[in-house]
């Protein structure tokens, strides 16, 4: 296993990498990665780990929020939580590894639950500009983030 220092980000004066980034062939799992460091260090700021967006990866990849975290605190740096996550977690094919992220990245947000769909109504509203689109569910994070 490899580990080390790793240098947590200050999610108070930084983002997480957009949940279109992967780690171990999964979109969400770095910017899990990312939330999870900064909670362990006390510098996530507004960011949450374990909130929904997590809770996808986690429960696809069969991994708990507690062990991740418990692994993550050893310091180990990407490469080793990737090697992680692929002994510990669900073993799945690459066709539907593929699948589960294309529908994420691609998801609109009229394919969402309604309750889900009515609150980013406003969030939107509220936090993205208003010369910004949003196509899909991710753009919602990536424009707030200044990605794009």
């Amino acid at each position: 296993m490899t580990t080390s220092n790793v240098t947590s980000l200050d999610l108070s004066n930084a983002f997480p990498r957009s949940p279109r980034a992967t780690l171990a062939g999964y979109v969400i799992a770095a910017r899990t990665l990312d939330k999870c460091r900064a909670v362990i260090a006390g510098t996530a700021g507004e960011y949450h780990f374990d909130c929904p967006l997590d809770q996808l990866f986690l429960n696809f990849a069969g991994i708990s929020a507690e062990n991740f975290k418990a692994f993550v605190a050893t310091g180990a740096d990407d490469t080793a939580v990737a090697e992680w996550i692929q002994a510990n977690g669900t073993e799945h094919t690459q066709e539907a590894l593929v699948q589960w992220n294309n529908d994420l990245r691609f998801k609109r947000i009229s394919e969402m639950p309604v309750k889900l769909q009515v609150y980013l109504e406003g969030y939107i509203a509220e936090f993205i500009p208003a010369d910004k689109i949003v196509y899909t569910w991710f753009d919602v994070y990536d424009i707030e983030e200044q990605r794009f």
